[in-house]
């Protein structure tokens, strides 16, 4: 089965944790750093093309600053970021460095996946980079980011950032070998689970957050980021990023840490962009005729099947459809804004431009911009 994942696998995520390079009390950890270096190195000298996803600027930047804990003073957080990705991409540019090898630091924001346009630039951008040899080494960009256009964590990101590259692969180093049954650090017999085939409520309640200052995530983040990723055909792997060679052991397709199995039906890379990254500005409450047509047989969303609207959005937004007991079935972008599909809900589509005084769609939503939840 492990191998089976690898078959056609080019482009990997990998994303570091915290934990894995850097301590609060320390910072950043050079040598722990240098072995993530050498397993990456390995990867590609491999054939892979390798995209990292890196934690570790603020606990570095908290130590070079001098701070004795992470404050929730936003601008303090920003400043440590600012001090610490430097740090963090000069000690990673030093570890590959004596292979010959470049890397290049691209700091995003949540508002440049959620913009299509700018979404597509930085796809680009990291694949230009790759087709050049060089390994992408993205991080939240911190020092603007505030709490409306976070990601949250950066197992996010790197799940956000497997999407947007088309990536086969995601590889999640932490420092526990992988999901257990209970929390390993508070029960030794805890044992862990070598593979998930569907990320169920009982799978998620397995997983734990974390409250230390290394971290943001914790399992649960994670879980997270792989149940997306199986929803859109990509497998997840997390592994312990402390142990030497763990990362080459995925690659040669041995049994370590959990892997997430991928669902047989991949999402395209716009369909995983409205189905988790555009935000929602509204909610649509469908009759059981529109939910039946959406859910079973991919009929776009036709206003008449709209019994009420929550929400202040405009024509491009991203809104969630619900049936009548309010379990969201799909998400899309909307062909009219709330004040105008208020207005002809539940209209048939012929009574749009009487209404209105124009019509410019006879859907509300086309299914080619909807994605089933």
């Amino acid at each position: 089965m492990r191998h089976a994942i690898l078959n056609g696998c080019k482009r990997i995520v990998v994303k570091v944790g915290s934990h894995v390079v850097a301590a609060q009390t320390t910072g950043l950890n050079v040598q722990a750093l240098k072995r993530v270096a050498k397993n990456v190195l390995e990867a590609k000298a491999s054939g892979y093309e390798v995209v990292m996803v890196s934690s570790g600027a603020i606990v570095s930047g908290i130590k070079k600053l001098g701070l004795t804990s992470r404050s929730t003073s936003l601008p303090l957080k920003q400043a440590a970021a600012a001090v610490g990705q430097g740090h963090l991409i000069r000690a990673y540019d030093h570890a590959f460095e004596g292979a010959g090898q470049q890397v290049a630091q691209i700091l995003l924001t949540n508002d440049d996946m959620m913009d299509r346009e700018r979404f597509l630039n930085a796809r680009h951008t990291i694949t230009t980079l790759l087709k050049l040899g060089v390994i992408p080494i993205v991080n939240e960009n911190d020092t603007v980011s505030v709490d409306e256009i976070k990601f949250g964590d950066n197992d996010t990101l790197a799940g956000m950032v497997a999407n947007l590259i088309d990536a086969q692969l995601l590889i999640i180093l932490s420092d526990v070998d992988g999901l257990f049954s209970e929390d390993p650090r508070h029960n030794p017999k805890a044992s862990l689970i070598p593979t998930v085939h569907k990320v169920t409520p009982e799978i998620q309640k397995l997983a734990t957050g974390t409250a230390s200052v290394e971290g943001t995530g914790g399992m649960a983040s994670k879980v997270e980021a792989a149940k997306r990723m199986s929803a859109s055909g990509v497998p997840t792997v997390i592994i312990n990023g402390k142990r030497a060679g763990s990362m080459s052991d995925v690659l040669a397709g041995k049994e370590v840490g959990t892997v997430f199995l991928a669902q047989k039906v991949r999402r395209t890379s716009r369909k995983h962009w409205i189905a988790f990254i555009r935000r929602t500005k509204g909610q649509l409450t469908l009759d059981d005729g529109a939910a039946k047509a959406v859910l079973q047989h991919g009929k776009s969303l036709l206003p008449a099947g709209v019994t009420s609207i929550d929400g202040e959005f405009d024509h491009g937004d991203a809104v969630s459809c619900t049936d009548r007991k309010g379990r969201e079935i799909a998400r899309g972008l909307v062909n009219y804004s709330s004040s105008a599909l208020a207005q002809v809900k539940g209209l048939k589509t012929g009574a749009i431009k009487q209404v209105l005084g124009y019509k410019d769609y006879d859907e509300v939503i086309h299914r080619d911009n909807m994605v089933i939840m």
